[in-house]
């Protein structure tokens, strides 16, 4: 698989990661086995970027993670990012400081196993965070005492994007891009390009919606956040079919596979349109079946889309997805 440099990380990374979030909650019932598996298959296919948090399952994707990385001896081998900060009671930017901040970074370690984590992101902070440089400096001291080795954020909206690249110490950030969410493609892509910020893709699939086989007749379960989130009830609207109204996003996925490759399935042509981005670094999609993790890494094998093909994308996003998602992230 095809590798790009992480930021100032010194890293180089495989272009398709391993996102985890399906594994440890939110996306239905996932047993234990079956979340380890999906670790060991995306390491079987070549992955060495795995993306975590400590709020997946309240660690449990954590554990995963560790449980077989040292099953496997590969703890060399492959780049574990986390993210701290949604398991805070009150979610407020004060108490994004350095004693919350170093609680759960010390939580992390336990569960990850690392002495020093390799990256951690700050996840998903209120607005004001950005604005608040006690923060930052915070994932300064841990980085001093030994704790983290790199530090990024992983964010809602561009506009945070661009305040959070302004503190020299991000390296990473996070973010969700892709055909139905195309505005980071605009001023912060070029911003993080100058400053040599690595770009990770999240949400590369719209919960689903970019694979082709979701349908109107589809129920998800109660526990899964694409029946409970819709309007944002738990968390940004926008992480739950990358903020597009379901029945919408169904119809501009009907437009999209007509102009779509033959030789792609419709996740694989979204990923690789994606990757057709040079200011990504690595794009992040979970998923719960070992085929899906096996032909997502193929899309970095795949040729790049056609210049007509990218139009046809902005067309589509141009006519069923604009108006309800440009604005708001």
């Amino acid at each position: 698989m095809q590798r790009r440099e992480l930021g100032t990380t010194g890293w180089n990374v495989t272009e398709v990661g391993l996102g985890t979030w399906n594994i440890g909650g939110s996306w239905g019932d996932v047993s234990d086995e079956d979340g380890r598996d999906v670790v060991r298959t995306a390491l079987d296919a070549g992955i060495d970027f795995i993306d975590t948090a400590d709020v997946y399952g309240d660690g449990r994707s954590e554990k995963h993670v560790a449980h077989v990385l040292d099953e496997r001896e590969a703890r060399d081998d492959v780049v574990v990012a986390t993210k701290a900060g949604r398991r805070l009671e009150e979610h407020t930017a004060e108490n994004y400081d350095y004693e919350h901040l170093s609680e759960f970074v010390d939580r992390s370690r336990e569960y990850l196993g690392q002495d020093t984590l390799e990256l951690v992101q700050l996840h998903c902070p209120p607005n004001d965070a950005y604005y608040q440089p006690e923060t930052f400096e915070a994932l300064d001291r841990l980085k001093e005492e030994g704790k983290i080795a790199h530090y990024g954020v992983s964010v809602e909206k561009v506009e945070q994007a661009l305040k959070a690249i302004e503190y020299p110490g991000v390296e990473t950030v996070q973010i969700i891009f892709n055909m139905f969410r195309q505005r980071p493609a605009e001023l912060f892509f070029e911003e993080a390009e100058r400053r040599d910020v690595g770009v990770i893709v999240r949400v590369p699939l719209a919960s689903g919606l970019l694979t082709g086989k979701l349908s109107r007749d589809d129920e998800f379960p109660e526990n899964d956040h694409r029946n409970f989130n819709r309007e944002g009830e738990a968390f940004d609207r926008g992480e739950t079919f990358a903020g597009l109204p379901f029945e919408r996003g169904l119809d501009a996925v009907d437009e999209l596979e007509t102009h779509l490759p033959e030789d792609l399935t419709t996740a694989q042509a979204a990923l690789r349109w994606i990757l057709d981005f040079d200011a990504v670094s690595t794009v992040i999609p979970g998923s719960t079946s070992p085929d899906h993790i096996r032909d997502n890494v193929a899309a970095s094998e795949a040729d790049p889309l056609s210049h007509q093909t990218h139009g046809a994308v902005r067309d589509v996003y141009e006519e069923y997805v604009f108006d309800d998602v440009h604005h708001r992230w």
